[in-house]
């Protein structure tokens, strides 16, 4: 596909919306949960991102947060794709980004209007207070072997994330929804598109008159409905439509 169509797409776009998944992130260590390197492959997700579990034995989850989850969100930074997204919308041209990652790594490449459908790992809460800890807050108490970690109050503490068996945020949903319904440029970035009902808004922008564009390193189910598809990284797509 060529990267002058997708030049051409954005320039003729009023309202351009990005749709961000895991494959993104990639690129800034933090590993695919689909991927062949993917989280998955050595830890149990009906364990560690099942509420059910988590009710049951929370210590399992902050384990899994001790050893992998704070290490890489400590390292990771945002890459080339996050921050051009952050440049075009600077510019007026990209209105909102809606994300199924839980990084972070959107906003703090400088992006405003970002939908997060299944939350933000960085912010954790008290399931009995409300009160909320940085990352950087409760790794001191699980460095101290407070596992699972505690509020001041007593309660448990857990992410401020879309577990397994969890509802989506209802009104982060339906401004996605919004987003998606309005967009005349719709553009997937590294998502497997498999994961509803969030994989039902780039059908929503089409088949609302939107020209769809997928960039995913793997084939999505929606390749054959899609403009434009670089099965590519985000980061060498992107890099060449900064200039727009």
């Amino acid at each position: 596909m060529s990267v002058n169509e997708l030049k051409k797409l954005i320039k003729a776009s009023n309202y351009m919306v990005a749709f961000t998944g895991a494959g993104i992130s990639a690129e800034s260590g933090i590993p695919t949960y689909r991927g062949d390197d993917g989280v998955w492959h050595k830890y149990d997700p009906e364990k560690y991102a099942n509420i059910s579990y988590f009710l049951r034995d929370p210590s399992y989850y902050w384990n899994f947060f001790k050893d992998v989850r704070y290490p890489v969100l400590k390292k990771a930074k945002p890459n080339k794709a996050h921050i051009i997204l952050a440049e075009l919308e600077k510019k007026g041209i990209l209105k909102c980004v809606i994300t199924q990652n839980i990084d972070g790594l959107h906003q703090l490449a400088g992006s405003k209007r970002v939908f997060e459908l299944h939350g933000n790992t960085r912010t954790i809460y008290c399931m009995n207070c409300q009160k909320k800890y940085s990352l950087d807050e409760v790794y001191e108490k699980i460095a101290k072997n407070e596992i699972p970690p505690k509020c001041t109050c007593g309660g448990v503490l857990r992410p401020d994330v879309v577990f397994f068996g969890e509802q989506l945020p209802v009104d982060v949903l339906e401004q996605a929804r919004e987003e998606s319904l309005k967009a005349d440029l719709f553009v997937v970035i590294g998502s497997s598109l498999v994961v509803q009902p969030a994989a039902s808004l780039p059908l929503i922008a089409k088949q609302n008159g939107a020209k769809l564009v997928i960039i995913n390193k793997d084939p999505t189910p929606l390749d054959s409905r899609a403009d434009l598809v670089f099965h590519e990284k985000a980061s060498k797509v992107l890099s060449e439509v900064e200039s727009v």
